[in-house]
């Protein structure tokens, strides 16, 4: 039961930054609203409560196994890396630049299309 009720606390106060950053156009993600929202509530409560703390400690113990398939792949075929390594960074680069470029023209697109709407 702790832990739903730290899970609840954590969700809520992300949900709520949420609301804020969309609400009032803060061009801050949402997520990061909701744990300036949890510092302030830890500050007013003056400790971290144990259902919230041990949901954090829970969330915290894995996730470094996220890193781990990123971090075996990278030593196991290093070797293969070094020797391309210039045709990885050549199309890293072209590949974000495309990126770049073609979410720019639909989001210029996208804006066009929604003033004329608003006319």
């Amino acid at each position: 039961m702790p832990l739903i009720i730290g899970m609840s606390v954590l969700l809520g106060c992300q949900f709520l930054g949420e609301l804020l950053s969309k609400g009032f156009a803060i061009p801050v993600p949402g997520p990061v609203l909701g744990m300036v929202i949890l510092l302030i509530g830890l500050m007013i409560n003056g400790h971290v409560p144990d259902a919230l703390r041990k949901t954090g400690e829970g969330l915290l113990r894995y996730l470094t196994l996220l890193f781990v398939p990123a971090g075996v792949g990278l030593i196991m075929h290093f070797e293969l890396i070094r020797a391309d390594f210039w045709t990885l960074v050549i199309t890293l680069v072209l590949s974000t630049a495309v990126t770049l470029a073609v979410t720019a023209k639909v989001l210029d697109w996208l804006a066009r299309r929604y003033t004329q709407g608003k006319q």
